[in-house]
């Protein structure tokens, strides 16, 4: 574990995909993805980084900032807005009195794409494109898919305080991502039940395993709560992990 136990639960990363994980303090990312692609740009590697926030993290400064940013230094970025309706409990309403984040694109000289979120071929045609823009002209491309959050935030959050149950059934009847895929490939001829079932078995397995591994996996010792902020332990972070050693 990179992160050494420090991360929540799913904010995944793998140095071995070049997948960063997410930050915890909202937007931040998006600003240093930008300094990623200029990295890029100047070590001309014909590599591109696609970066993914949401319509709440729009609403942050640092948004702006990294928008203009990759524009004025045309940056070979992606910019990939889920807008999913809901910053938490915020929703869109609160957040901008246009009609979404696409809009904001234009107004910096920015490519954009709005999509549907929940269209997986549409996904998998606009990132293509953006990716082909980004590299070969060297500049940032905003994408939005219009998409919606069915779930609650967090295992914290209680979605039906703020909106009703009747809207969730709705997109989870007539919208909802996989079901709309599963009946693409059910059109083709691409997809069957025995495929499906054996599919769920193998994956099954191969996440219990994954289970018994991160079991077995040490815990962090106590020290790495106070490491990978200063090259030397400053005074006063020594003196609270030894307070904590004592404690403990």
């Amino acid at each position: 574990d990179l992160g050494k136990g420090r991360q929540m639960p799913i904010h995944y990363g793998s140095r071995d995909l070049n997948c960063v994980t997410i930050k915890s303090t909202l937007t931040s990312e998006m600003v240093h993805s930008v300094g990623s692609a200029y990295a890029l740009k100047r070590q001309q590697k014909g590599r591109c980084v696609l970066s993914y926030f949401g319509d709440g993290a729009a609403s942050e400064g640092d948004a702006h900032a990294a928008l203009n940013f990759a524009a004025t230094l045309d940056t070979p970025i992606i910019f990939y807005c889920r807008n999913n309706g809901y910053a938490i409990s915020t929703p869109t309403t609160e957040q901008y009195r246009g009609d979404g984040i696409a809009a904001r694109g234009p107004a910096l000289g920015i490519p954009t794409i709005r999509i549907d979120g929940n269209d997986i071929v549409a996904n998998f045609v606009a990132v293509a494109e953006g990716r082909r823009i980004s590299i070969e002209e060297n500049r940032p491309v905003l994408i939005e898919a219009m998409t919606y959050r069915v779930s609650h935030h967090s295992t914290s959050d209680d979605s039906s305080v703020y909106r009703s149950v009747d809207e969730v059934k709705k997109w989870q009847k007539n919208n909802h991502p996989i079901n709309r895929l599963r009946k693409l490939l059910e059109k083709r001829d691409w997809f069957s039940e025995t495929e499906e079932d054996q599919y769920k078995q193998e994956v099954r397995k191969e996440v219990l395993a994954a289970v018994v591994r991160a079991e077995k996996v040490l815990k962090p010792s106590l020290k790495t709560m106070f490491t990978d902020v200063y090259e030397e332990l400053p005074d006063h972070l020594a003196e609270q992990y030894r307070d904590l050693a004592a404690h403990v």
